[in-house]
């Protein structure tokens, strides 16, 4: 491709002027058209067949994301990169899961800005890394809670020692042996990493393992 049709998405006429000052500096760049919101920028991607978007998030008649999502149905190889100041995750994996390509943040460097567009032509992604870090937290295994290896009947017992009850009286309110009870007891401190009885009632207690009242 010896050059890229670019469009611009954002609410700002500020920002566009700024996005735009830069662009028309880049030989292998064409700036194709500039939307002040997402319902426009549908409009014009359809008009324009821009290979790149630089696209703003939050914007009134219409997001980002909802024209991401519109406009990947009719140009689903346009490369569209999130150009925004915010990076909650109630923004970052909507757009990640609306097909956007790229997302970064306009605190970037202009030049930082059009190396992402070149990479966005050679199908090379640019990723935030604070936006990477929660993309990297959101699919990485969560670690295990040491109870949840525990048996339903463990669990159970757990539960009354978290009371404070003694072995008998546990042997009691589950209608089992206390030999049993003693076993159970003896797997939980073994399952928790506890040395005693007092340390799994206060583990308990901490994850609100408890007998319904």
């Amino acid at each position: 491709m010896d050059r890229v049709k670019v469009m611009i998405v954002d609410d700002h006429e500020m920002v566009r002027l700024g996005i735009r000052s830069y662009l028309l500096t880049e030989e292998k760049i064409d700036l194709v058209a500039e939307a002040g919101s997402g319902k426009e920028a549908v409009q014009l991607a359809k008009e324009n067949q821009p290979h790149v978007i630089l696209m703003d998030l939050l914007m009134e008649n219409g997001t980002g994301i909802d024209a991401t999502k519109e406009i990947m149905q009719f140009l689903p190889n346009c490369k569209i990169i999130i150009l925004t100041s915010y990076y909650d995750d109630e923004q970052v994996f909507p757009a990640i899961e609306a097909g956007v390509h790229s997302y970064i943040l306009k605190t970037s460097r202009a030049e930082e800005v059009t190396e992402a567009i070149y990479k966005a032509v050679r199908g090379e992604s640019v990723i935030e890394p604070k936006v990477a870090n929660k993309m990297m937290n959101r699919f990485r295994p969560q670690e295990k809670k040491p109870h949840e290896d525990l048996t339903e009947r463990e669990i159970d017992v757990l539960k009354c020692l978290g009371e404070g009850m003694t072995n008998q009286e546990i042997s009691e309110y589950l209608f089992i042996g206390v030999k049993t009870v003693k076993t159970h007891v003896s797997n939980i401190l073994g399952k928790l990493g506890v040395s005693d009885r007092t340390q799994a009632a206060i583990y308990a207690n901490r994850q609100n393992i408890t007998l319904a009242k």
